[in-house]
């Protein structure tokens, strides 16, 4: 994955506290790009294996259909209150449609880790529920950038 940042990098996360902090947050926002070339921002839960980033859409959503009309993709994922709080990390890339559409549970060998941590982190369950409404996206990045302004208060 690329590192993209040229300013701030004295406040971007390293890739162990990138991947601590992709791995423990649960809610991310998806820019797309709409058929008339407006940008389009929706919230989704996610899971991270370390080197993708994995998105469960409804197929039947505006998200869902501009992604299969133009796969380019930016999500971020961030967290903290205060100013000085703040930590977060944008990935974009193209996204890749694994499985069937919409899942309904058939067996798909790339997904069996994927649901196990999808459901674990978002339902405490240990199988993944499939209501034939989602489907699986992959992002695996092309470029990254974060930031963690906690670090700001050692500059």
């Amino acid at each position: 994955m690329a590192v993209t940042q040229r300013r701030g990098r004295r406040i971007m996360m390293t890739p162990d506290e990138l991947d601590e902090f992709l791995t423990t947050q649960r809610t991310c926002r998806v820019a797309t790009v709409s058929a008339d070339g407006a940008p389009h921002v929706s919230t989704l839960w996610f899971v991270w294996d370390g080197k993708s980033l994995w998105l469960y859409s409804i197929t039947r959503s505006k998200r869902w259909s501009d992604l299969r009309r133009d796969p380019r993709v930016a999500v971020v994922v961030d967290t903290g209150e205060e100013y000085d709080d703040l930590r977060g990390v944008e990935l974009s890339g193209t996204v890749e449609f694994i499985g069937e559409a919409p899942r309904t549970g058939e067996p798909y060998p790339e997904l069996d880790s994927v649901e196990r941590l999808f459901a674990r982190k978002n339902f405490a369950l240990d199988e993944m529920p499939h209501d034939g409404r989602h489907a699986w996206m992959r992002l695996t990045p092309v470029a990254t950038a974060s930031w963690d302004f906690r670090k700001l208060a050692s500059l």
